[in-house]
Protein backbone atom coordinates (compact mmCIF):
# COMPACT_ATOMS: atom_id res chain seq x y z
CA UNK A 1 0.00 0.00 0.00
CA UNK A 2 2.49 2.58 1.20
CA UNK A 3 5.65 0.51 1.01
CA UNK A 4 7.46 3.49 -0.54
CA UNK A 5 6.67 5.50 2.57
CA UNK A 6 7.95 2.75 4.83
CA UNK A 7 11.13 2.38 2.77
CA UNK A 8 11.78 6.11 2.92
CA UNK A 9 11.17 6.13 6.67
CA UNK A 10 13.56 3.18 7.15
CA UNK A 11 16.21 5.10 5.25
CA UNK A 12 16.01 7.82 7.87
CA UNK A 13 15.93 5.27 10.71
CA UNK A 14 12.30 5.90 11.69
CA UNK A 15 11.27 2.26 12.08
CA UNK A 16 12.02 -1.27 10.96
CA UNK A 17 10.01 -4.44 10.39
CA UNK A 18 10.94 -5.83 13.79
CA UNK A 19 10.17 -2.72 15.81
CA UNK A 20 7.79 -3.33 18.76
CA UNK A 21 5.00 -0.83 19.35
CA UNK A 22 6.76 2.44 20.20
CA UNK A 23 7.15 3.62 23.76
CA UNK A 24 6.93 7.28 24.74
CA UNK A 25 10.25 8.32 23.30
CA UNK A 26 9.21 11.42 21.39
CA UNK A 27 7.52 11.82 18.01
CA UNK A 28 8.63 10.49 14.66
CA UNK A 29 8.49 13.26 12.09
CA UNK A 30 7.65 12.44 8.49
CA UNK A 31 8.88 15.43 6.42
CA UNK A 32 6.93 16.87 3.51
CA UNK A 33 8.93 15.08 0.83
CA UNK A 34 8.11 11.66 2.36
CA UNK A 35 4.31 11.83 2.42
CA UNK A 36 1.57 12.76 -0.04
CA UNK A 37 -0.48 15.26 1.98
CA UNK A 38 -0.96 18.57 0.19
CA UNK A 39 -2.77 21.70 1.37
CA UNK A 40 -4.63 21.61 -1.95
CA UNK A 41 -6.55 18.58 -0.59
CA UNK A 42 -7.41 20.19 2.75
CA UNK A 43 -10.57 22.19 3.31
CA UNK A 44 -9.86 25.94 2.98
CA UNK A 45 -11.90 26.50 6.13
CA UNK A 46 -9.78 24.01 8.08
CA UNK A 47 -6.68 25.87 6.89
CA UNK A 48 -8.24 29.15 8.06
CA UNK A 49 -8.72 27.68 11.53
CA UNK A 50 -5.18 26.31 11.67
CA UNK A 51 -3.54 29.56 10.56
CA UNK A 52 -5.73 31.76 12.76
CA UNK A 53 -4.94 29.75 15.88
CA UNK A 54 -1.25 29.88 15.00
CA UNK A 55 -1.46 33.66 14.56
CA UNK A 56 -3.00 33.95 18.02
CA UNK A 57 -0.02 32.10 19.51
CA UNK A 58 -1.58 28.64 19.94
CA UNK A 59 -0.42 25.27 18.66
CA UNK A 60 -2.76 23.81 16.04
CA UNK A 61 -2.62 20.60 14.01
CA UNK A 62 -4.85 18.76 11.59
CA UNK A 63 -5.54 15.45 13.33
CA UNK A 64 -7.32 12.12 13.19
CA UNK A 65 -9.26 10.61 10.34
CA UNK A 66 -8.53 13.51 7.99
CA UNK A 67 -4.77 12.93 8.22
CA UNK A 68 -5.24 9.16 8.01
CA UNK A 69 -7.37 9.39 4.87
CA UNK A 70 -5.07 11.90 3.18
CA UNK A 71 -2.10 9.57 3.76
CA UNK A 72 -4.13 6.75 2.20
CA UNK A 73 -4.93 8.89 -0.84
CA UNK A 74 -8.60 9.14 0.09
CA UNK A 75 -10.85 12.17 0.29
CA UNK A 76 -11.61 12.91 3.96
CA UNK A 77 -15.22 13.24 5.02
CA UNK A 78 -14.35 16.02 7.45
CA UNK A 79 -11.37 17.80 8.97
CA UNK A 80 -10.63 18.02 12.70
CA UNK A 81 -8.18 20.30 14.48
CA UNK A 82 -6.33 19.74 17.76
CA UNK A 83 -4.90 22.66 19.73
CA UNK A 84 -3.60 23.69 23.14
CA UNK A 85 -6.21 26.48 23.25
CA UNK A 86 -9.02 25.85 25.73
CA UNK A 87 -12.62 25.82 24.45
CA UNK A 88 -13.32 29.31 25.84
CA UNK A 89 -10.15 30.63 24.19
CA UNK A 90 -11.18 29.11 20.86
CA UNK A 91 -14.54 30.83 21.15
CA UNK A 92 -12.83 34.17 21.73
CA UNK A 93 -10.78 33.68 18.56
CA UNK A 94 -13.75 32.69 16.36
CA UNK A 95 -17.04 34.55 16.55
CA UNK A 96 -18.65 31.77 14.50
CA UNK A 97 -17.87 29.20 17.23
CA UNK A 98 -20.11 27.15 19.51
CA UNK A 99 -19.02 25.02 22.47
CA UNK A 100 -20.75 21.63 22.62
CA UNK A 101 -20.58 18.55 24.81
CA UNK A 102 -20.41 17.91 28.50
CA UNK A 103 -18.45 14.68 28.89
CA UNK A 104 -16.13 15.80 26.09
CA UNK A 105 -16.19 19.57 25.42
CA UNK A 106 -15.52 20.58 21.82
CA UNK A 107 -15.54 23.78 19.79
CA UNK A 108 -17.44 23.82 16.51
CA UNK A 109 -16.37 26.59 14.14
CA UNK A 110 -19.12 27.16 11.58
CA UNK A 111 -18.53 28.13 7.96
CA UNK A 112 -21.96 27.93 6.39
CA UNK A 113 -22.81 24.22 6.16
CA UNK A 114 -19.26 23.13 6.96
CA UNK A 115 -18.22 22.66 10.59
CA UNK A 116 -14.58 22.42 11.63
CA UNK A 117 -14.34 20.56 14.92
CA UNK A 118 -11.62 21.90 17.22
CA UNK A 119 -10.60 19.90 20.30
CA UNK A 120 -8.23 20.88 23.08
CA UNK A 121 -5.33 18.46 23.68
CA UNK A 122 -6.55 15.86 26.19
CA UNK A 123 -4.55 13.86 28.74
CA UNK A 124 -5.15 10.62 30.62
CA UNK A 125 -6.86 10.95 34.00
CA UNK A 126 -4.51 11.04 36.97
CA UNK A 127 -5.14 8.98 40.08
CA UNK A 128 -6.79 11.85 41.95
CA UNK A 129 -9.31 12.50 39.19
CA UNK A 130 -10.00 8.90 38.18
CA UNK A 131 -12.47 8.25 41.00
CA UNK A 132 -14.84 10.89 39.64
CA UNK A 133 -14.03 10.31 35.97
CA UNK A 134 -14.55 6.52 35.75
CA UNK A 135 -17.36 4.23 36.85
CA UNK A 136 -16.96 0.87 38.58
CA UNK A 137 -16.36 -0.88 35.22
CA UNK A 138 -13.61 1.53 34.24
CA UNK A 139 -15.80 3.46 31.80
CA UNK A 140 -15.01 7.14 31.23
CA UNK A 141 -17.70 9.47 32.57
CA UNK A 142 -15.83 12.76 32.09
CA UNK A 143 -13.00 13.52 29.70
CA UNK A 144 -11.99 17.15 30.07
CA UNK A 145 -8.46 16.72 31.45
CA UNK A 146 -6.22 18.82 29.24
CA UNK A 147 -2.59 18.16 28.35
CA UNK A 148 0.08 18.38 25.64
CA UNK A 149 0.06 17.13 22.07
CA UNK A 150 1.95 14.02 23.23
CA UNK A 151 -0.63 13.39 25.96
CA UNK A 152 -3.35 13.83 23.38
CA UNK A 153 -1.77 11.32 20.99
CA UNK A 154 -1.48 8.59 23.60
CA UNK A 155 -5.05 8.92 24.82
CA UNK A 156 -6.58 8.57 21.34
CA UNK A 157 -8.21 5.28 20.35
CA UNK A 158 -6.25 3.82 17.41
CA UNK A 159 -2.74 4.51 16.21
CA UNK A 160 -3.90 5.37 12.69
CA UNK A 161 -6.15 8.07 14.18
CA UNK A 162 -3.32 9.60 16.25
CA UNK A 163 -1.43 11.29 13.42
CA UNK A 164 -0.96 15.07 13.30
CA UNK A 165 -0.29 17.31 10.31
CA UNK A 166 1.82 20.36 11.21
CA UNK A 167 0.90 23.40 9.13
CA UNK A 168 4.20 25.08 10.06
CA UNK A 169 6.55 22.73 8.20
CA UNK A 170 3.99 20.39 6.55
CA UNK A 171 5.32 17.34 8.40
CA UNK A 172 3.34 14.44 9.85
CA UNK A 173 3.87 13.93 13.58
CA UNK A 174 3.56 10.31 14.76
CA UNK A 175 3.86 9.42 18.46
CA UNK A 176 2.26 5.95 18.43
CA UNK A 177 3.45 4.13 15.31
CA UNK A 178 0.40 5.00 13.24
CA UNK A 179 2.31 5.42 9.98
CA UNK A 180 3.74 1.89 10.26
CA UNK A 181 0.27 0.51 10.99
CA UNK A 182 -1.14 2.33 7.95
CA UNK A 183 1.55 0.74 5.82
CA UNK A 184 0.80 -2.74 7.24
CA UNK A 185 -2.98 -2.36 6.97
CA UNK A 186 -3.31 -2.94 10.72
CA UNK A 187 -5.82 -1.42 13.15
CA UNK A 188 -4.25 -1.32 16.60
CA UNK A 189 -5.65 0.28 19.72
CA UNK A 190 -3.31 2.48 21.73
CA UNK A 191 -2.45 1.03 25.12
CA UNK A 192 -3.94 -2.02 26.80
CA UNK A 193 -7.01 -3.10 24.76
CA UNK A 194 -8.90 -4.42 27.79
CA UNK A 195 -8.48 -1.15 29.68
CA UNK A 196 -9.29 1.00 26.66
CA UNK A 197 -12.45 -0.96 25.81
CA UNK A 198 -13.55 -0.84 29.43
CA UNK A 199 -13.08 2.94 29.40
CA UNK A 200 -15.47 3.17 26.46
CA UNK A 201 -17.05 -0.04 25.07
CA UNK A 202 -18.19 1.82 21.95
CA UNK A 203 -14.53 1.68 20.85
CA UNK A 204 -15.21 -1.95 19.93
CA UNK A 205 -17.84 -0.79 17.41
CA UNK A 206 -15.45 1.88 16.16
CA UNK A 207 -12.79 -0.80 15.64
CA UNK A 208 -15.20 -2.79 13.48
CA UNK A 209 -16.28 0.32 11.56
CA UNK A 210 -12.73 1.41 10.78
CA UNK A 211 -11.64 -2.11 9.87
CA UNK A 212 -14.54 -2.35 7.40
CA UNK A 213 -13.99 1.12 5.99
CA UNK A 214 -10.23 0.85 5.57
CA UNK A 215 -10.06 -2.84 4.74
CA UNK A 216 -7.62 -3.28 7.64
CA UNK A 217 -7.22 -6.23 9.99
CA UNK A 218 -7.63 -5.72 13.73
CA UNK A 219 -4.51 -6.73 15.65
CA UNK A 220 -4.68 -9.92 17.73
CA UNK A 221 -4.66 -8.32 21.18
CA UNK A 222 -7.56 -6.03 20.29
CA UNK A 223 -9.43 -8.91 18.64
CA UNK A 224 -9.25 -11.02 21.79
CA UNK A 225 -10.44 -8.14 23.94
CA UNK A 226 -13.44 -7.59 21.67
CA UNK A 227 -14.40 -11.26 21.90
CA UNK A 228 -14.13 -11.09 25.70
CA UNK A 229 -15.76 -7.72 26.39
CA UNK A 230 -18.63 -7.45 23.93
CA UNK A 231 -21.12 -7.73 26.80
CA UNK A 232 -20.07 -4.26 28.00
CA UNK A 233 -22.17 -2.80 25.17
CA UNK A 234 -25.21 -3.68 27.28
CA UNK A 235 -24.23 -0.78 29.56
CA UNK A 236 -24.24 1.78 26.74
CA UNK A 237 -27.35 3.89 26.30
CA UNK A 238 -29.61 2.81 23.40
CA UNK A 239 -29.53 6.41 22.13
CA UNK A 240 -25.74 6.36 21.77
CA UNK A 241 -25.88 2.96 20.09
CA UNK A 242 -28.33 4.44 17.58
CA UNK A 243 -25.73 7.05 16.61
CA UNK A 244 -23.04 4.39 16.23
CA UNK A 245 -25.35 2.11 14.25
CA UNK A 246 -26.02 4.86 11.70
CA UNK A 247 -22.29 5.51 11.35
CA UNK A 248 -21.65 1.82 10.73
CA UNK A 249 -24.50 1.11 8.32
CA UNK A 250 -24.82 4.35 6.37
CA UNK A 251 -21.19 5.02 5.44
CA UNK A 252 -21.02 2.79 2.37
CA UNK A 253 -19.43 -0.22 4.11
CA UNK A 254 -22.51 -1.74 5.72
CA UNK A 255 -22.11 -5.24 4.24
CA UNK A 256 -18.49 -5.58 5.46
CA UNK A 257 -19.43 -4.08 8.82
CA UNK A 258 -22.26 -6.57 9.26
CA UNK A 259 -19.93 -9.52 8.62
CA UNK A 260 -17.36 -8.21 11.12
CA UNK A 261 -20.01 -7.52 13.77
CA UNK A 262 -21.19 -11.11 13.51
CA UNK A 263 -17.61 -12.42 13.47
CA UNK A 264 -16.83 -10.65 16.75
CA UNK A 265 -20.18 -11.49 18.35
CA UNK A 266 -21.30 -7.83 18.59
CA UNK A 267 -24.31 -7.84 16.27
CA UNK A 268 -26.45 -9.59 18.89
CA UNK A 269 -26.03 -6.67 21.30
CA UNK A 270 -27.52 -4.33 18.70
CA UNK A 271 -30.19 -6.53 17.06
CA UNK A 272 -30.71 -9.52 19.36
CA UNK A 273 -33.84 -10.95 17.69
CA UNK A 274 -32.36 -10.72 14.21
CA UNK A 275 -29.12 -12.27 15.44
CA UNK A 276 -30.99 -15.17 17.04
CA UNK A 277 -32.78 -15.84 13.76
CA UNK A 278 -29.51 -15.65 11.82
CA UNK A 279 -28.03 -18.28 14.12
CA UNK A 280 -30.66 -20.84 13.14
CA UNK A 281 -29.12 -23.28 10.68
CA UNK A 282 -32.48 -24.50 9.34
CA UNK A 283 -33.07 -21.39 7.24
CA UNK A 284 -30.47 -19.45 5.25
CA UNK A 285 -32.96 -16.79 4.10
CA UNK A 286 -32.38 -14.25 6.94
CA UNK A 287 -28.61 -14.26 6.37
CA UNK A 288 -28.99 -13.75 2.60
CA UNK A 289 -31.75 -11.16 3.07
CA UNK A 290 -29.82 -8.94 5.51
CA UNK A 291 -26.60 -9.19 3.49
CA UNK A 292 -28.40 -8.26 0.25
CA UNK A 293 -30.21 -5.35 1.92
CA UNK A 294 -26.93 -3.91 3.18
CA UNK A 295 -25.23 -4.42 -0.19
CA UNK A 296 -28.07 -2.43 -1.79
CA UNK A 297 -27.60 0.29 0.83
CA UNK A 298 -23.88 0.48 0.05
CA UNK A 299 -24.66 0.71 -3.66
CA UNK A 300 -27.00 3.66 -3.07
CA UNK A 301 -24.34 5.44 -1.00
CA UNK A 302 -21.78 4.83 -3.75
CA UNK A 303 -24.18 6.26 -6.35
CA UNK A 304 -24.86 9.34 -4.23
CA UNK A 305 -28.51 8.40 -3.63
CA UNK A 306 -30.33 9.10 -0.40
CA UNK A 307 -30.81 6.42 2.23
CA UNK A 308 -33.06 6.45 5.25
CA UNK A 309 -32.82 4.71 8.64
CA UNK A 310 -36.47 3.65 8.30
CA UNK A 311 -35.66 1.25 5.44
CA UNK A 312 -32.58 0.02 7.33
CA UNK A 313 -34.79 -0.81 10.32
CA UNK A 314 -37.41 -2.43 8.05
CA UNK A 315 -34.80 -4.68 6.43
CA UNK A 316 -32.84 -5.60 9.57
CA UNK A 317 -36.01 -6.49 11.50
CA UNK A 318 -38.01 -8.07 8.67
CA UNK A 319 -37.15 -11.60 9.81
CA UNK A 320 -38.48 -11.22 13.38
CA UNK A 321 -41.49 -9.18 12.22
CA UNK A 322 -42.58 -11.61 9.49
CA UNK A 323 -42.20 -14.58 11.82
CA UNK A 324 -44.26 -12.95 14.56
CA UNK A 325 -46.88 -11.94 11.98
CA UNK A 326 -47.23 -15.59 10.92
CA UNK A 327 -47.77 -16.56 14.55
CA UNK A 328 -50.43 -13.85 14.89
CA UNK A 329 -52.26 -15.18 11.82
CA UNK A 330 -52.21 -18.64 13.39
CA UNK A 331 -53.92 -17.09 16.43
CA UNK A 332 -56.77 -15.89 14.24
CA UNK A 333 -55.78 -12.35 13.24
CA UNK A 334 -56.18 -11.08 9.69
CA UNK A 335 -52.91 -10.80 7.75
CA UNK A 336 -52.91 -7.00 7.86
CA UNK A 337 -53.68 -6.83 11.58
CA UNK A 338 -51.11 -9.55 12.27
CA UNK A 339 -48.40 -7.50 10.53
CA UNK A 340 -49.34 -4.32 12.36
CA UNK A 341 -49.32 -6.00 15.77
CA UNK A 342 -46.04 -7.79 15.03
CA UNK A 343 -44.36 -4.57 13.89
CA UNK A 344 -45.41 -2.73 17.04
CA UNK A 345 -44.17 -5.53 19.30
CA UNK A 346 -40.79 -6.05 17.62
CA UNK A 347 -40.05 -2.32 17.54
CA UNK A 348 -40.96 -1.97 21.23
CA UNK A 349 -38.42 -4.67 22.10
CA UNK A 350 -35.75 -3.43 19.67
CA UNK A 351 -35.56 0.15 20.96
CA UNK A 352 -34.43 -1.16 24.34
CA UNK A 353 -31.14 -1.98 22.61
CA UNK A 354 -30.80 0.58 19.81
CA UNK A 355 -33.13 3.52 20.26
CA UNK A 356 -34.28 4.30 16.73
CA UNK A 357 -36.39 7.47 16.98
CA UNK A 358 -40.13 7.16 16.55
CA UNK A 359 -40.10 9.14 13.30
CA UNK A 360 -38.13 6.29 11.72
CA UNK A 361 -39.88 3.32 13.33
CA UNK A 362 -43.32 4.66 12.31
CA UNK A 363 -42.14 4.66 8.70
CA UNK A 364 -40.68 1.16 9.11
CA UNK A 365 -44.04 -0.10 10.32
CA UNK A 366 -45.72 1.44 7.27
CA UNK A 367 -43.22 -0.38 5.03
CA UNK A 368 -44.08 -3.67 6.74
CA UNK A 369 -47.85 -3.22 6.50
CA UNK A 370 -47.44 -2.36 2.82
CA UNK A 371 -46.19 -5.92 2.28
CA UNK A 372 -49.78 -7.03 2.97
CA UNK A 373 -51.50 -4.12 1.26
CA UNK A 374 -49.50 -4.69 -1.94
CA UNK A 375 -51.32 -8.02 -2.32
CA UNK A 376 -54.59 -6.16 -2.86
CA UNK A 377 -54.50 -4.96 -6.45
CA UNK A 378 -58.12 -5.01 -7.64
CA UNK A 379 -60.02 -1.95 -8.83
CA UNK A 380 -58.42 1.39 -7.93
CA UNK A 381 -56.39 0.02 -5.05
CA UNK A 382 -53.14 -0.26 -6.98
CA UNK A 383 -53.35 3.34 -8.21
CA UNK A 384 -54.09 4.58 -4.71
CA UNK A 385 -51.25 2.57 -3.18
CA UNK A 386 -48.75 4.16 -5.56
CA UNK A 387 -49.61 7.51 -3.98
CA UNK A 388 -48.63 6.24 -0.54
CA UNK A 389 -45.57 8.16 0.77
CA UNK A 390 -43.85 4.87 1.63
CA UNK A 391 -44.82 3.03 -1.56
CA UNK A 392 -41.34 3.05 -3.08
CA UNK A 393 -39.73 1.73 0.11
CA UNK A 394 -42.44 -0.92 0.42
CA UNK A 395 -41.92 -1.96 -3.19
CA UNK A 396 -38.13 -2.10 -2.67
CA UNK A 397 -38.60 -4.40 0.32
CA UNK A 398 -40.94 -6.60 -1.72
CA UNK A 399 -38.36 -6.85 -4.51
CA UNK A 400 -35.66 -7.71 -2.00
CA UNK A 401 -37.82 -10.50 -0.59
CA UNK A 402 -38.36 -11.88 -4.10
CA UNK A 403 -34.64 -11.73 -4.95
CA UNK A 404 -33.77 -13.66 -1.79
CA UNK A 405 -36.22 -16.50 -2.42
CA UNK A 406 -39.47 -15.61 -0.67
CA UNK A 407 -42.59 -16.73 -2.50
CA UNK A 408 -43.53 -13.24 -3.72
CA UNK A 409 -41.85 -13.23 -7.17
CA UNK A 410 -45.16 -13.03 -9.08
CA UNK A 411 -46.38 -10.16 -6.92
CA UNK A 412 -43.09 -8.25 -7.28
CA UNK A 413 -43.13 -8.75 -11.07
CA UNK A 414 -46.74 -7.51 -11.28
CA UNK A 415 -45.89 -4.28 -9.44
CA UNK A 416 -42.82 -3.76 -11.61
CA UNK A 417 -44.92 -4.02 -14.76
CA UNK A 418 -47.79 -1.98 -13.33
CA UNK A 419 -45.56 1.02 -12.58
CA UNK A 420 -44.30 1.23 -16.17
CA UNK A 421 -47.67 0.49 -17.85
CA UNK A 422 -49.91 3.14 -19.45
CA UNK A 423 -53.39 3.91 -18.14
CA UNK A 424 -55.26 1.38 -20.32
CA UNK A 425 -52.79 -1.40 -19.48
CA UNK A 426 -53.10 -0.61 -15.79
CA UNK A 427 -56.88 -0.92 -15.92
CA UNK A 428 -56.56 -4.28 -17.66
CA UNK A 429 -53.99 -5.52 -15.15
CA UNK A 430 -56.19 -4.50 -12.22
CA UNK A 431 -59.16 -6.38 -13.70
CA UNK A 432 -57.12 -9.55 -14.25
CA UNK A 433 -55.49 -9.83 -10.83
CA UNK A 434 -57.97 -12.47 -9.74
CA UNK A 435 -59.21 -9.94 -7.19
CA UNK A 436 -62.19 -8.22 -8.82
CA UNK A 437 -63.23 -4.98 -7.29
CA UNK A 438 -66.01 -5.33 -4.79
CA UNK A 439 -69.33 -3.89 -5.86
CA UNK A 440 -70.34 -0.94 -3.87
CA UNK A 441 -73.22 -1.65 -1.59
CA UNK A 442 -76.07 0.74 -1.90
CA UNK A 443 -76.95 2.23 1.43
CA UNK A 444 -80.05 0.72 2.90
CA UNK A 445 -83.07 2.95 3.05
CA UNK A 446 -84.11 3.52 6.56
CA UNK A 447 -87.69 2.70 7.32
CA UNK A 448 -89.56 5.68 8.52
CA UNK A 449 -90.99 5.32 11.93
CA UNK A 450 -94.72 5.86 12.01
CA UNK A 451 -95.71 9.23 13.36
CA UNK A 452 -96.42 9.31 17.05
CA UNK A 453 -100.21 9.04 17.37
CA UNK A 454 -100.13 10.05 20.95
CA UNK A 455 -101.59 8.16 23.87
CA UNK A 456 -105.18 7.42 24.50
Amino acid sequence: MFSWLKQSAKKFGLFSDDDPPPERSGPRLIPRDQHIISRAHISPNALKVLYRLRQEGYQAYLVGGGVRDLLLGREPKDFDVATNARPEEIRRVFRNCRIIGRRFRLAHVHFGKEIIEVATFRAQHDEESEEDALNENGRILSDNVYGTIEDDAWRRDFTVNALYYDINDFSVVDYTGGVADLDEGRLRIIGDPVQRFREDPVRMLRAVRFAAKLGFRIDEASEQAIHDLGHLLEDISPARLFDETLKMFQAGYAAETFELLRHYGLFGYLFPETDAQLAEERDNFPQVFVARALENTDRRVDEGKSITPSFLVAALLWGPVSREAEQNVARGMSELEAMQVAGDAVVARQVRHVAFPKRFTLQSREIWTLQERLKRRGGKRAELLMQHPRFRAGYDLLMLRAECGEDVAELADWWTRFQSADEDARQSMAVHTGQPAKKRRRPRKRKRKPADQGTA
